[in-house]
């Protein structure tokens, strides 16, 4: 048997029943699923070979990603199998129960800035891993970070992969395809000339913004005004109301990472030994509950771009 037939996977038997719906993509639908023989619970991201016809390279790069960093830090999603049938492939990965990020945030009774400074820490960790290994997940954001378990010392996870790429450390590479959810897109990317491992931190800069208000820094009305607003780092810690129980500290931290030049960008093991992040809160940045401001400032935005969005279907 050649090579290439040996990297085939293999058709065979499945060993699982699969359950309720979890989520769905365009080609994909990931679904509660169960081992037969051991009785374990995963979650199985199931690829329609059909619809994904001429794009299987990005299966192949998402397997080849969770292969090489699947039980290698305890905040990335394993992968647990892989196999396909006649009609589907099949990622079996860790079944996450405890939910995304943010509702997890809103669920609670009180949110300081300590607290999102624990999950800016569990994620940075995890793309410093990632980076170790020369690996760029490129879609950073908060829908992509998972809850375990439901319990409140539950692993956050990053999942989905599927825009990750693994890089050559043996020359100089780097992506230039544009790729990303565009409020968490880094300027480089818009620019197409070029990234790389940058990328992740400023997806994170954004991320722990929205974890300190609710809402994201360069939200606009329209995608073209939030693209020349990333492009110019066009942000600022206003209406004041929101961010004057966030210390200096945080907000360093976030200019670290929204830094236009991604070669001055705070890396990802640099990002580790920040003061917020290390865990040096100041007092300014400890006394007060972020909660019912975030979740106002979260549920307003929600209900703006709904109504924009219904206007641009009616037009």
């Amino acid at each position: 048997m050649d090579s290439a037939a040996r990297q085939q996977p293999q058709v065979q038997p499945c060993r699982y029943k699969v359950g309720k719906t979890l989520g769905a993509g365009s080609y994909s639908v990931v679904k509660e699923c169960v081992h037969i023989d051991t009785g374990r619970y995963y979650a199985a991201k199931v690829i329609n070979k059909r619809l994904m016809a001429g794009r299987e390279h990005m299966v192949r790069n998402e397997i080849a990603v969770l292969k090489k960093v699947s039980m290698g830090h305890q905040n990335i999603l394993t992968l647990v199998d892989y196999f396909e049938t006649m009609n589907n492939l099949y990622l079996v990965t860790d079944l996450a129960l405890g939910g995304e990020l943010f509702d997890r945030i809103c669920r609670k009774g009180s949110y300081f800035e300590s607290d999102a400074a624990d999950l800016v820490r569990a994620t940075l960790s995890a793309v410093a891993y990632l980076h170790d290994h020369g690996i760029v997940h490129r879609d950073l954001k908060p829908e992509n970070l998972l809850f375990r378990t439901p319990e409140d010392n539950a692993d956050l996870l990053i999942a989905d992969f599927g825009l990750s790429r693994i890089m050559d450390e043996e020359q100089f590479h780097v992506l230039t395809t544009t790729c990303g959810t565009p409020g968490y897109m880094a300027p480089e990317i818009f620019k197409k000339t070029g990234h790389g491992k940058p990328v992740d931190l400023w997806a994170l800069g954004v991320i722990t913004y929205f974890l300190l208000c609710g809402y994201t820094p360069f939200d606009r009305d329209s995608d073209f005004e939030e693209m020349q607003a990333i492009l110019n780092a066009d942000y600022s810690f206003t209406p004041i109301e929101y961010w004057r129980g966030v210390s200096s500290h945080a907000k360093d931290f976030i200019q670290r990472c929204l830094t236009i030049d991604s070669t001055k960008r705070i890396t990802a093991h640099e990002a580790l030994q920040h003061p917020f992040v290390a865990g040096f809160i100041n007092a300014e940045g400890e006394s007060q509950n972020l909660l019912p401001n975030i979740k106002k400032n979260f549920n307003a935005r929600r209900t703006l771009h709904a109504a924009i969005d219904t206007v641009r279907a009616i037009q």
